[in-house]
């Protein structure tokens, strides 16, 4: 018999925090946490929010009465790294400096490694981060912008419209490796991603405006 994994996900956005316990892929339970601007304002840069958002979800784990040491690992959305491939990785030093140091900017998804790493680490489980912000798969001529000295570079909103690729993909009775799809991520900010056998080959920078403006 196959072993039951309990996973903590956690989705930190630029509005709300986003807190799911799953038996290997099924939901148990699940919780969106607005934040107002009030509550946001008091933090002078967002790596500020981790114990804000950090006791969010212990809250939510006390909420539904999950003891700590059911979990068998803990992922969290991933933020601005350095550009990397779609995947899934597991949090490490090297990555928590580069989120604390916001080497690529600074967003509410930097979070998100963070605050699995901080669970995980006293409870001596593994913490991941799945398809962060940054992977890049771009084909070379969506990097044209015009001018040669600033390319066009990849930051979308990865986890969800890979999330929702694979759906639609699996719906279709396809494999997401030999569809082609336009997804659009429309939230906090927008990203539209054009998702070429398995590949983002061309996306509109959500971070630094380029794109639709948010809704």
């Amino acid at each position: 018999m196959a072993k039951d994994y309990k996973i903590l996900v956690i989705n930190p956005g630029s509005t709300s925090t986003k807190v799911a316990l799953f038996s290997n892929e099924q939901l148990l339970f699940d919780k969106k946490i607005e934040h107002g601007s009030e509550e946001l304002f008091v933090f002078h840069k967002i790596i500020d929010q981790y114990g804000f958002r950090l006791d969010i979800i212990l809250s939510f784990l006390k909420e539904k009465g999950i003891d700590h040491s059911v979990l068998d690992a803990v992922v969290g959305r991933g933020g601005l790294l350095k550009p990397i491939a779609s995947g899934t990785y597991r949090v490490n030093d090297k990555m928590l400096e580069d989120l604390r140091k916001g080497v690529s900017g600074e967003h509410a998804s930097n979070l998100g490694g963070l605050l699995a790493h901080g669970i995980a680490e006293r409870l001596s489980i593994p913490s991941y981060i799945v398809d962060p912000v940054v992977i890049d798969e771009m084909k070379p001529v969506a990097r044209v912008s015009g001018m040669p000295e600033i390319p066009r570079i990849s930051i979308l909103h990865a986890l969800n419209q890979k999330a929702v690729a694979r759906k639609a993909a699996l719906d279709l009775g396809k494999d997401y490796e030999k569809v082609n799809f336009i997804i659009a991520h429309l939230g906090g900010g927008i990203s539209v991603g054009v998702h070429c056998k398995g590949n983002v080959i061309d996306v509109n920078n959500a971070l630094n405006g380029e794109g639709p403006f948010t809704p």
